[in-house]
């Protein structure tokens, strides 16, 4: 038996890197193992086969979740160290998605960033919400794939991480990688004429080495994301300011929400913290409420 890393998911069908560097196509043994794009596995070759075998999964340092409509934990990818939230002009910025994955990335233990690519457009309008994230602490660049200006930037921050890009369709994730590599890898479509929302255009995620050092996850785009909660007190975890404000609460179980000395409140009320931010965490708050109860 060996080991492998997955680096490309299709349906119950993976490609694996092996620890020789060789990259093999992999099928699953039995239905209970559901492996994502960053798993380490343990495979075995398949006599007589070029495929492989996938029989176990390591136990994984984070994992990049979501609620599907069943009202199961559907795991996006793992093993992340880094995770980049693209936005851009068009289409119009989600803001609360933004925050919802930002969330994720604080419950998982790891660093994030916020991309807005489409820089060549005008971007005065989004100005506010990126000083506010830089503000709290998060990485901001502004980048066009298109021009390749604040492409180097990107590069700068993934060298050393294991990393995924996610955010709305039609932002340009895809277009952004491509970018990075110098090559057409992935595939890309323009914003539909008739919505304006972005067209799926990645429809299995793939992990992708980058010549200037590191690897980068590709995953679908999205219309809405809500990381999978244990409950709705975990959710001021996930928003550094709050996470912080939440020391000075006056009950140690404070939920900053009608609750009397409540910090966070206080806060958001004199500006130190963003209303709007403090609207997503209600948000988020209020959304893992409806999925503990099954009305999402």
């Amino acid at each position: 038996m060996k080991h492998a890393t997955v680096i490309a998911t299709y349906s119950r069908r993976m490609r694996l890197s092996l620890a020789d560097g060789r990259e093999v196509q992999a099928r699953i043994k039995g239905k209970r193992i559901k492996p994502v794009c960053g798993d380490r596995v343990a495979v075995e070759p398949i006599e007589n086969e070029e495929d492989w075998l996938i029989t176990g999964i390591a136990e994984r340092r984070n994992e990049l979740t979501r609620p599907n409509m069943r009202g199961q934990i559907e795991v996006l990818a793992a093993n992340l160290d880094y995770l980049i939230v693209v936005v851009a002009a068009e289409p119009k910025p989600d803001w609360f998605i933004v925050d919802r994955y930002l969330c994720a990335a604080e419950l998982m233990g790891v660093d994030a960033c916020v991309v807005f690519n489409k820089s060549d457009l005008d971007t005065s309008a989004f100005r506010y919400e990126l000083d506010t994230y830089f503000d709290i602490g998060y990485d901001v660049v502004a980048c066009s794939a298109l021009t390749g200006e604040g492409i180097d930037n990107v590069r700068k921050l993934l060298a050393t991480h294991r990393a995924i890009i996610v955010g709305q369709s039609g932002v340009g994730k895809s277009s952004i990688i491509n970018t990075l590599l110098g090559d057409d890898v992935q595939k890309t479509a323009d914003i539909s004429d008739k919505s304006r929302e972005g067209r799926h255009t990645t429809v299995n995620s793939a992990m992708i080495s980058l010549p200037s050092g590191g690897v980068i996850i590709d995953s679908p785009g999205v219309r809405d994301y809500a990381p999978a909660l244990e409950s709705a007190t975990i959710a001021s975890e996930g928003f550094r300011e709050i996470r912080e404000a939440a020391q000075e609460c006056r009950f140690a179980n404070c939920r900053h929400l009608r609750e009397p000395g409540c910090a966070v409140k206080d806060r958001c009320e004199s500006g130190a913290i963003s209303p709007r931010r403090y609207e997503s965490f209600k948000r988020m708050v209020n959304l893992t409420e409806q999925l503990a109860d099954g009305k999402y």
